[in-house]
Order: C-alpha cells, then sequence, then structure tokens
C-alpha cells in the first residue's frame, strides 16, 4: 500500500480547437512519453483526414464510433487484449472491433442465464 494517500483523478479538460472531451481522451491515449504536441498533430491530421472523407463534422463522427464500438452490458475476464479501432469499420458496423463487441455482448447474454446460480 502506498504511504501517501491515493492520486486525485484529474478532470479532464476540452481540447483548445475542438472544444470536446472527446478529442482530447484520444490525444491522451495516442500520447506517448509526453510528447503531446506531437499526439495532438496525429489526432488533429486524423480529424481534417476523417472531416475530407465523410464530409460530415469529425467530432460527430468520432463520438458515433465511439457509442457504436462500446458494449453495452460489462463482462469481467481475467485477460483483456489490446485492439485498434477503425473509424470508418466502426461506422459501418464491421471489422474486428465490431465483432469483439458483439462477441462480449453474447457472451454476457449467455452469462446471464446462469446468473442465479452461486457456484
Amino acid at each position: 500500500m502506498p504511504r501517501r494517500a491515493a492520486a486525485q483523478i484529474r478532470p479532464v479538460e476540452a481540447d483548445p480547437i475542438h472544444r470536446s472531451k472527446l478529442v482530447q481522451q484520444v490525444i491522451n491515449k495516442v500520447m506517448l512519453d509526453g510528447k503531446k504536441s506531437t499526439a495532438e498533430r496525429i489526432v488533429y491530421d486524423a480529424l481534417a483526414l476523417l472531416a475530407e472523407r465523410s464530409d460530415k463534422d469529425p467530432v460527430e463522427t468520432l463520438e458515433a464510433a465511439v457509442k457504436t464500438l462500446t458494449p453495452t452490458l460489462e463482462v469481467k475476464s481475467r485477460r483483456v487484449g489490446g485492439a485498434t479501432y477503425q473509424l470508418t469499420d466502426a461506422m459501418s458496423q464491421q471489422g474486428g472491433a465490431y465483432k469483439r463487441k458483439d462477441d462480449i455482448y453474447r457472451m454476457a447474454q449467455a452469462n446471464k442465464a446462469f446468473a442465479h446460480y452461486r457456484w
């Protein structure tokens, strides 16, 4: 156990360009070794490319993609693997990320049937 109190979770500030907390969270996930300017450049270039290809607001498309890929039920597992999410696959509801979400949902539905048993 740490000798000092646990670190407080700081609230995420909105990013300066799009004024979105989700974009700031994506920037923080992309960031390596504290190089925030490099991560910002990568994310903003990706959003600009997304806006160019889809002719829609990139932040709304990002939010819709994340909402599509977010599981509706929670399943606790022993090991969680990483995955790369592509926005175009998320919007068309195909690809590995969407398949993983669907598999998790089906597993949760199957486990719900046995929830009344005490092991």
